[in-house]
């Protein structure tokens, strides 16, 4: 009886941890041996991908910090950061043209893997628009050249959120476009992994009233067409449902290309990252659909930065924890946190058991760099 009564007593004990509690021998993300602490390297408010040479300043800086991820964006404005056929063969450029002027056949991203291999450093994919083609209207082309292809509003019109259209992430031809471009990097780049973001797998839960979508909607419920508020919950759970297939498929496609290939999403918080954008990333991780969350904990005060991450790490299973990494924000626009706040965030990232994070992007590094390599030098 004492025995039993002891066992239950500590059962209750670890049932009643903080969410984020290192616990002993804790794993690291499939590949790694070490934390992940990584940035997010851009082509928007940066020049860091815009030569060879200022590839390998960021290298050697992220090297200098102990910095051993880079999250390379690969995909946005409805265009490539890689040299790919498929988008060559769809819309006659094969990368940016700003990123190769001259046509001269360059790559930043094979640029960045190869000096990033120098030093150890791994290089994640990131395909930083998903499943929006562009930013303002009509910025990429795309949803001209494929109309159908657009998220449609409850008023027919093109679903536009924080000015990103949007193309239907419900629609199996758009998830095809979409999935065969992580796939053509996989399969021809040694990068280390791949990353979703806000927007892959996503689509703001004002889209999807095409009218397919609407048909299998309603042989689903008896006839009954979709509600017209955005955000009635079983209309929201039955799109954020097919987007669970899709990151379940996406997950299996890549591993099937390079088992050893990472797959990683940052989404968005949750619940709000489902209730607007459909994303109910809990399932991902806790059903075994990707190897590493890095959700967006954006936050301008101390306190709601140790609340958002502390709720985050509810959310996921006791044994999935160690999947995953906040998001930290360093720079938007030119809006940095303190420095006060900056090791508040990283204090708290160690005191609720997590190792390491991802910067949100390199170019708010410079202020933090004694901070950082404080942490990860040590």
């Amino acid at each position: 009886m004492q025995i039993r009564l002891l066992v239950i007593v500590g059962f209750i004990l670890l049932s009643c941890q903080p969410a984020g509690d290192k616990t002993p021998g804790r794993e690291f993300v499939k590949g790694y041996n070490e934390p992940v602490r990584g940035v997010w390297l851009t082509n928007v408010a940066s020049d860091a991908l815009f030569s060879e040479e200022n590839i390998v300043r960021a290298v050697e800086t992220c090297h200098r910090l102990g910095i051993n991820t880079i999250f390379v964006v690969t995909w946005n404005k409805g265009m490539t950061i890689y040299r790919s056929q498929i988008m060559e063969d769809f819309t006659g450029y094969a990368i940016d043209p700003e990123l190769d002027p001259d046509n001269s056949g360059r790559d930043p991203l094979q640029e960045l893997i190869d000096h990033a291999g120098k030093y150890g450093i791994k290089v994640f994919a990131w395909f930083e628009f998903g499943f929006s083609p562009s930013h303002k209207k009509g910025g990429s082309g795309i949803l001209e050249r494929k109309p159908h292809w657009a998220s449609l509003d409850v008023h027919g019109g093109i679903a536009t959120k924080n000015e990103f259209e949007w193309m239907n992430a419900l629609d199996p031809e758009v998830q095809d476009f979409v999935l065969s471009l992580v796939l053509e990097v996989v399969n021809n780049y040694d990068v280390d992994g791949v990353q979703g973001d806000d927007r892959l797998p996503a689509m703001p839960s004002e889209g999807g009233y095409n009218p397919e979508v609407i048909e299998a909607y309603k042989k689903e419920h008896f006839g009954e067409a979709p509600p017209a508020y955005h955000k009635d919950y079983n209309w929201v759970q039955w799109r954020a449902e097919i987007l669970n297939r899709f990151m379940a498929r996406m997950y299996h496609e890549v591993k099937a290309a390079d088992p050893d290939c990472i797959v990683s999403v940052s989404p968005s918080i949750f619940p709000w990252s489902k209730e607007e954008y459909l994303q109910d990333w809990p399932t991902w991780v806790n059903f075994g659909h990707t190897d590493m969350v890095v959700p967006q904990v954006y936050r301008k005060d101390s306190l709601s930065y140790t609340r958002t991450l502390e709720a985050q790490l509810r959310y996921i299973l006791p044994e999935k924890k160690y999947q995953l990494y906040p998001g930290v924000l360093i720079r938007v626009g030119d809006e940095q946190p303190s420095r006060e706040l900056f090791r508040h965030m990283m204090e708290e990232n160690r005191r609720l058991g997590v190792p390491g994070e991802v910067f949100f992007f390199y170019e708010g590094l410079d202020k933090y760099a004694d901070i950082i390599k404080e942490y990860y030098q040590n």
